[in-house]
């Protein structure tokens, strides 16, 4: 009996490493729900709905930042201390396990312990585990210390906070930021904020910076020592796809956003031209669009333009293992240079003189299709038990599959129903795109024979 159970564990948690993570982040969901349910965890005292627990630390665990009850007022000091530790563990564990599987997908490694991890880059080689993990771990410390510290200096000095509140706020946004988690300790987010750069460009570095991965930031540092030495700079393909891309969609967004809200009065139009006001927070909000989810200006004031071109670059996302989500920058690389090919009548798809290989493509396709596909599922599963406008309930959808955590401020009025609906967007938003181009790319196999060809009528 025990051998039969220990059988049916394998094959449920440990036979595929997909299994395992799904199974883990689960485990790490289901203690956070536990632990803020405890009369502990709220100011009053008393317990803690199991629905608005769940859905606290499934948004915190896969780093999305959407909230059913306001953070500062509702949650007492351990409660925010669960929900920071889960952000923390939930955005160190994806970086980690997408970084390390990385290896697994690109060199078969064999041994069991290396196999729970996922990613969807093979930009890095073969190496040691243990330095994948430290690597992870020191960018991770390094940059929520650096941001943390000129957050909490920035909180001292110039807003006349208290030693220890300007620490605990800054280190608390740092790790929010740095993990793209869109957690934050004030009701209205970071619009307090929104008129000053000491505190919102900080936020954003460190957004872009977990937004990239972790293997775009290790080649930049390995790339940066060698190229002291050799005088030369060979990035990967992978690492120039995620810059460019990751580059264009934020200048793009800043744009977008300062010419469809400049004269809004609810958002850059109460903003000073002269202090160049308007252009940060365009940038602010173009940066937390990747999947960030803090915000300086009303999200419920926005142009419906606004919420329609926000919404796609929610679903587009950020870097591979890192702490966004999406569909990922890459994905979407992949299939824009897939379509220029076609359209220019070439039998490859090529990409700063490279060729793709027609698995990345399927991946690719198959990423984004599945993901539109979601979406468009939950976004009509929530209307039907909300009353709320469809742009809102469609970027409520969109923000839970990206794991952004922006909201138009619908989230606590979506009844139960639509909560758990929101809560499985979430989970499978944050894991999904992850397990699946892994499994795939370890089920890959040639075929030993080729069926007849057929053009079927396209268009």
């Amino acid at each position: 009996m025990a051998g039969r159970a220990a059988r049916v564990w394998h094959s449920l948690f440990t036979a595929h490493p997909a299994r395992t993570v799904v199974s883990a982040f689960a485990l790490v969901i289901a203690v956070g729900m536990v632990l803020l349910m405890l009369p502990l965890s709220s100011q009053d005292g008393s317990a803690t709905g199991l629905v608005t627990a769940l859905f606290t630390s499934t948004s915190a665990v896969c780093v999305t930042g959407l909230v059913v009850v306001d953070t500062a007022t509702h949650w007492s000091g351990f409660g925010e201390g669960v929900i920071l530790a889960l952000i923390q563990v939930g955005g160190f564990g994806i970086m980690a396990m997408a970084s390390l599987l990385a290896l697994l997908v690109s060199g078969k490694l064999r041994l069991r312990m290396q196999l729970t991890a996922a990613a969807e880059t093979k930009s890095l080689g073969i190496g040691d585990v243990r330095q994948v993990l430290l690597g992870v771990a020191g960018c991770t410390l390094i940059v929520e210390l650096a941001v943390g510290a000129l957050l909490a200096l920035r909180l001292r000095f110039g807003y006349g906070r208290s030693f220890g509140e300007a620490a605990y706020s800054g280190f608390f946004h740092a790790v929010s930021a740095f993990n793209n988690a869109g957690f934050g300790l004030h009701g209205d987010s970071l619009t307090p904020y929104a008129q000053d750069p000491w505190v919102t460009l900080p936020i954003a570095v460190a957004v872009i910076l977990g937004g990239l991965g972790f293997p775009v930031l290790l080649e930049l540092l390995r790339h940066r020592t060698r190229r002291r030495t050799t005088g030369r700079r060979n990035w990967s393909l992978h690492t120039r796809l995620t810059l460019v891309t990751s580059a264009l969609l934020l200048f793009v967004g800043t744009v977008l956003t300062c010419l469809m809200e400049w004269s809004n009065p609810g958002t850059l139009g109460s903003f000073d031209w002269d202090e160049d006001e308007k252009i940060l927070n365009g940038f602010f909000h173009s940066a937390m669009s990747r999947t960030a989810g803090l915000n300086a200006i009303d999200m419920g004031a926005l142009n419906a333009s606004t919420i329609l071109f926000t919404c796609t670059l929610m679903f587009i996302g950020g870097g591979s293992a890192g702490t966004a989500g999406g569909i990922k920058v890459t994905t979407f690389s992949v299939l824009a240079a897939a379509m220029l090919a076609e359209v220019r009548g070439e039998p490859n798809s090529t990409v700063m003189g490279r060729r793709l290989a027609p698995h990345s493509l399927r991946q690719a396709l198959t990423v984004a299709l599945l993901g539109i596909g979601l979406v468009i599922s939950a976004t009509l599963a929530l209307l039907t038990v909300t009353k709320a406008p469809a742009e809102d309930v469609l970027f409520e959808a969109v923000s839970a599959f990206g794991t952004v955590g922006l909201s138009t401020g619908i989230t606590a009025d979506i009844p139960v129903s639509g909560q758990l609906i929101l809560i499985l967007l979430m989970f499978v938003g944050r894991l999904g795109p992850i397990t699946l181009v892994s499994s795939l790319a370890l089920r890959e196999r040639t075929r030993r024979y080729q069926l007849p060809e057929e053009r079927p009528v396209i268009g």
